[in-house]
């Protein structure tokens, strides 16, 4: 990976910063805006063979973020966060605690071939963060001071994503439905009365048989920090706009490094893919209905890409509670969790049987 160029401004020597507004370097005391500076001979942003790097990675380290970044780890949620000098740490983005680790130079690992520079701006992700909390019902009233927007920290989270594909053997059953004329007996004017109704019955067939599907960025968050289905809920990213790794879009930025390894990843992917290659296997089978008994899945040409995505991420303890909320840093798109007010909760139970108590009151009336 190469090494960073100084991320200096021309006009003070003050650091740059890359600003999503612009999707330039900008001096952040002055004001001096630069184009980011691209490599040229950077490689394109493909997709790598997994077997070939899974046994690179587990023979040698393969890179490093770049020769200058420097990694802290939070002794309270074990994340390892990275960032670019003069950056500093202090806090912990994913759960507020104060990291007092010393710096040091960051592991190697699989390098990231590509990442989606941040491209909502700071203030417009507060805006929807803001919006967000309006919309939360029974929120504690002093969440807004507690949970404070202006907290919100810049980050870059590890993904995999995953191409493959499956050749897949499965047996079943398949499902065919028919009708018979049925015969029941029912009371008019109490004496009993046969009628007749149509009711739908199922003939089962054994089923088995071959297909294929083709698998193409199963995205795979590799932070631990933060619950996976919170990050599913920011999609889509937009993927078709990777730019080639580039440590200028660092600058003022934190990345968090992977805590997913390639391998668990892919036993991550091969589940979702498994559950999509079962609707597969249920058109084969076709029929009105159908069972699934059994799957042997293939994988083959199995090749992967490590992505750095970026995220406003806001972080806010409550009555002894980690919260976080997590902005798409692309889209705008919010995901958090908060907590509940039982106070309020009480409230409106309370409010709900008077409203029923005094309904009845004026029904007697």
């Amino acid at each position: 990976m190469a090494t960073p160029k100084p991320f200096q401004c021309p006009g003070c020597a003050a650091p740059l910063e890359f600003e999503p507004s612009v999707a330039k370097m900008k001096c952040p005391y002055c004001g001096t805006q630069m184009e980011v500076q691209k490599d040229e001979q950077a490689p394109p942003v493909v997709e790598v063979d997994y077997e070939a790097a899974r046994q690179e990675a587990s023979a040698q380290a393969v890179g490093h973020l770049s020769e200058k970044a420097v990694q802290v780890e939070c002794a309270t949620c074990g994340a390892a966060v990275v960032f670019e000098p003069p950056d500093v740490a202090g806090q912990c983005p994913f759960c507020t605690s104060k990291i007092v680790a010393q710096p040091r130079s960051a592991d190697p690992l699989i390098a990231p071939q590509g990442l989606l520079p941040f491209g909502v701006p700071k203030g417009a992700a507060v805006e929807s963060l803001r919006a967000w909390l309006r919309s939360r019902w029974f929120a504690p009233g002093d969440l807004k001071r507690v949970a404070n927007p202006e907290r919100l920290e810049g980050i870059y989270l590890p993904f995999w994503t995953y191409d493959a594909e499956a050749d897949t053997e499965y047996t079943g059953q398949r499902g065919e439905h028919y009708w018979v004329q049925e015969t029941y007996t029912v009371m008019v004017d109490g004496r009993p009365q046969q009628q007749t109704r149509q009711v739908r019955r199922t003939r089962w067939y054994p089923a088995e048989g071959q297909v294929h599907d083709s698998f193409d960025d199963i995205l795979v968050p590799a932070s631990k920090a933060i619950v996976s289905k919170r990050l599913d809920d920011l999609q889509p990213w937009g993927l078709e706009k990777l730019e080639p790794y580039n440590p200028s879009y660092l600058a003022g930025f934190k990345a968090q490094r992977y805590q997913v390894k390639l391998e668990e990843g892919l036993q991550v992917a091969r589940g979702r893919m498994e559950a999509a290659i079962e609707d597969t296997v249920r058109g084969d089978i076709g029929g009105d209905e159908q069972q699934v008994d059994s799957m042997n899945v293939r994988l083959s040409d199995v090749t992967f890409k490590h992505l750095l995505l970026p995220v406003w991420l806001g972080a806010y303890v409550f009555q002894g509670k980690v919260y976080q909320i997590v902005v798409n840093a692309r889209t705008g798109e919010v995901s958090g969790e908060r907590p509940y007010s039982a106070a309020k909760i009480a409230l409106l139970v309370a409010a709900i049987l008077l409203a029923v108590a005094l309904a009845a009151v004026l029904s007697r009336s």
